[in-house]
């Protein structure tokens, strides 16, 4: 029996109806699943954080090669199913917890010094999600996140196409898109493509940036998407357009640049214009 033919039984002989509000679109294709576990890279000696398990096809293949795994899933009868069903498997490496994923108490966790992270992630909690891991202290090594194909576009691009997403992850980490997967290989079908894509923490980050005052430069800069920076900031900073206009010319930028024109380091310059 074909992976889609058994996730459609399974749900039926258990009364699951994937709810699309939650983003419950199950990956049905074994060879993506492959992909997932050999773009994260994992070691023997590594605990991997998984999130939203589903029904647990991904978790089976990660505690293949990881030390643990340690899954969270919120949904409650997802969570009793999946806890089932390693119990009858006797997979002794695995740990199921059920809550959000966002309430995670990372400080306290035993593993916080050596993991990943593998998820599959719905839109509307992936910033912050992405936030609250990256702004921690003990950040995972890596992430590998299925994600809605335009989503991970957006964490990816570089200067021309920057946002305020992309911003904030690349300040933490370098991303790249791995793999692209059409709406096909899920059950159900979801109504937009999705994307495969790895964020690996960087070491390097210049200590002596105030984090939370590089934020607020960024955020004001994309507060209007259609506008140019300069006036983005003057509002933001309640300065005159000439006042900032200084400041960018002093940083190497032109007077019509806009905030998705610049990367990271432009940002970093900027910053130190404004004496931040």
């Amino acid at each position: 029996m074909n992976l889609l033919d058994y996730t459609k039984n399974y749900c039926q002989e258990n009364n699951i109806k994937p709810a699309r509000s939650k983003g419950q679109n199950f990956l049905v294709d074994e060879s993506v699943y492959d992909e997932i576990v050999a773009a994260a890279k994992i070691s023997s000696d590594e605990v991997v954080m998984e999130v939203g398990p589903g029904l647990g096809f991904l978790t089976e293949k990660l505690a293949e090669v990881a030390n643990k795994v340690v899954t969270v899933e919120l949904d409650d009868k997802l969570f009793g199913l999946l806890e089932a069903r390693l119990k009858e498997k006797g997979q002794k490496n695995i740990e199921a917890i059920n809550m959000n994923v966002l309430d995670f108490n990372i400080k306290e966790w035993d593993y916080k010094k050596n993991y990943k992270i593998v998820a599959n992630l719905p839109y509307n909690i992936t910033s912050v999600f992405l936030r609250k891991f990256l702004s921690a202290k003990s950040q995972p090594h890596s992430f590998v996140l299925m994600l809605q194909k335009e989503v991970a576009e957006r964490i990816a691009a570089k200067p021309g196409k920057m946002s305020l997403l992309a911003v904030s992850v690349q300040f933490y980490a370098d991303a790249e898109i791995v793999l692209k997967v059409g709406r096909e290989k899920f059950w159900p079908a979801p109504e937009v493509d999705s994307a495969v894509i790895k964020i690996t923490t960087r070491k390097n980050i210049d200590k002596k940036i105030d984090e939370k005052s590089f934020f607020r430069l960024v955020k004001f800069g994309f507060s209007a998407k259609r506008k140019m920076l300069k006036n983005n900031l003057a509002s933001g900073f309640h300065l005159s357009q000439e006042e900032v206009m200084e400041k960018i010319k002093k940083a190497g930028f032109g007077e019509k640049v806009r905030a998705q024109e610049l990367g990271v380091e432009d940002w970093v310059k900027l910053l130190k214009e404004f004496g931040l």
